[in-house]
């Protein structure tokens, strides 16, 4: 899976290419992830990405420019068929479901806005979908494209073991509840009792 990133703060990705599920999915060759910063594709000495709203109000937004071409050199690595897909307030609210379709891309480019957001013009012409990760306020689209890379990685061949592959795309209603205690029986007074259910124990980690 090829994911291309559109953003002002490049480094912040390392948390995703460097660690965890989706790091060794990038050291195995299973996603890669490249990122593209506005700022490259500036012209002024002061490499500015961002310009007051026209006819007022408050803050700044991400220049049109410099995104469309940022937007540019990310479809031309990804090659054709690239949804490129806007982090966004307004966007539609991520979830288990929408994972599982966005999974279904191998080719994705995901663009995180900063200040008040990004001009309306890139939105009408450059992007396909707009997602959110939740109804509170952030300093920019880093943190939510994380959490989308790392929720739909999880769905390429390879990234878990076969047996956690093959439950992860069904989640079941209470799945929210599951508990478990694997490991010890006992720590500090609290006793692993045999009548628990896998479903309703405390989760606890093993070996603590």
């Amino acid at each position: 899976m090829f994911i291309g990133i559109v953003s002002l703060f490049p480094e912040m990705f390392r948390a995703i290419t460097d660690y965890g599920v989706t790091g060794r999915a990038v050291k195995n060759g299973l996603l890669s992830v490249q990122c593209w910063s506005p700022r490259d594709f500036t012209y002024d000495r002061h490499r500015t990405v961002d310009d007051r709203p026209y006819g007022g109000g408050p803050g700044m937004l991400m220049m049109v420019q410099p995104l469309r071409e940022a937007i540019a050199a990310a479809k031309t690595a990804a090659g054709e068929g690239a949804k490129v897909i806007y982090l966004s307030p307004q966007g539609r609210k991520l979830d288990q479901t929408g994972v599982c379709e966005l999974a279904t891309n191998q080719k994705m480019i995901l663009v995180c806005g900063r200040y008040e957001g990004i001009d309306e013009r890139v939105i009408q012409t450059e992007i396909d979908e707009e997602w959110s990760i939740g109804d509170y306020v952030l300093s920019g689209g880093e943190l939510p494209a994380m959490t989308l890379i790392d929720s739909v990685a999880r769905f390429i061949p390879g990234v878990l073991d076969v047996r956690r592959q093959q439950k992860k795309t069904l989640l079941p209603t209470d799945c929210w509840t599951a508990r478990t205690i694997p490991g010890l029986r006992c720590w500090k007074g609290w006793r692993y009792r045999r009548f628990y259910c896998r479903e309703t124990m405390p989760r606890y980690v093993a070996g603590a």
